[in-house]
């Protein structure tokens, strides 16, 4: 609706409609082709002439809809306009039916609700309650990062460091000699414990600091793939002689070259495990200190 000589590009992902989730009409299709369809059928009631690619992308959601040209002359654009305000209405409409039917469905909580969940974003000359769709709030430009990844480098070093001794500390420590030589005999892993058990040992500042942030201690453990594995709400030390070679197979020269630019991150076991990396520096995909960092 910007212009007539508007073209798009859209790859669609997450099932939502204008007023909030896309709800299901068809059993006999799938939900991601019964969306694909919608989403197209959106830009048909809009006047182009829609088409469909795939794109060479590594995602199970990799259908693109592409609208070009359109379907009708310049000076139909008023009509289109108001097909496109009818349509967008009748969806609404639809959207309403089906949460009426919850049980204790308040309608103005509902559609608060859904005007945020749904987070489209107008031109800049457009705001809330035009005529394009009335009372719809956009979403905050600024779109604040709560996934553990603004959090400060050391406040989270700090959390790794302690949860990671709270693991290694609930087992009887091994006498072992210094791991740098990847004898994996005696390398100690460490015990295994809730997400419960481990936020009752971090102290009350940083269990509030971790709960302003989505997912809380789990997302940040999760972040810190390198040293913890998160399954089944239990924490555990991760043992990377466990971990499945990858299935590829490269030629030397490539595997060789993959190999040295991987190394951009210091091994966290190597400086701070007490039995050291449970692997040799060649084996490992982390730097076994600076010198190995490529």
């Amino acid at each position: 609706r910007s212009s007539y000589s508007c073209c798009y590009f859209v790859l669609p992902c997450c099932f939502f409609d204008f007023h909030g989730k896309y709800s299901r009409r068809q059993s006999k299709k799938t939900q991601y082709r019964e969306y694909l369809d919608f989403v197209a059928e959106v830009g048909s009631v809009c006047g182009f002439h829609v088409e469909e690619d795939c794109l060479r992308i590594p995602s199970t959601k990799r259908v693109s809809l592409i609208g070009k040209n359109r379907i009708y002359p310049p000076a139909e654009c008023a009509l289109i306009d108001k097909q496109i305000t009818q349509y967008i209405n009748n969806r609404q409409t639809c959207a309403v039916v089906m949460c009426d039917r919850r049980v204790g469905f308040n309608h103005k909580d509902h559609s608060d609700g859904l005007r945020k969940e749904a987070g489209s974003e107008l031109p800049e000359n457009e705001t809330a309650g035009t005529t394009w769709m009335p009372g719809f709030q956009p979403r905050e430009k600024v779109v604040q990062i709560r996934n553990c990844a603004s959090l400060p480098r050391d406040f989270v070093d700090d959390v790794v460091l302690n949860v990671a001794n709270l693991l290694l500390n609930a087992t009887p420590p091994k006498s072992c000699s210094h791991m740098h030589g990847g004898n994996t005999n005696i390398w100690n892993q460490g015990e295994s414990l809730s997400l419960k058990e481990v936020a009752e040992h971090l102290n009350k500042e940083t269990l509030k600091r971790l709960k302003s942030e989505y997912g809380g201690l789990q997302t940040l453990l999760k972040n810190n793939h390198q040293v913890f594995e998160v399954l089944n709400g239990r924490v555990h030390i991760r043992d990377w002689r466990k971990e499945k070679p990858s299935r590829k197979t490269k030629p030397e020269v490539k595997r060789h070259l993959s190999d040295e630019a991987f190394k951009t991150r210091l091994c966290w076991f190597f400086i701070h495990h007490p039995d050291g990396c449970s692997l040799p520096s060649e084996s490992c995909p982390y730097a076994h200190g600076t010198e190995d960092l490529r």
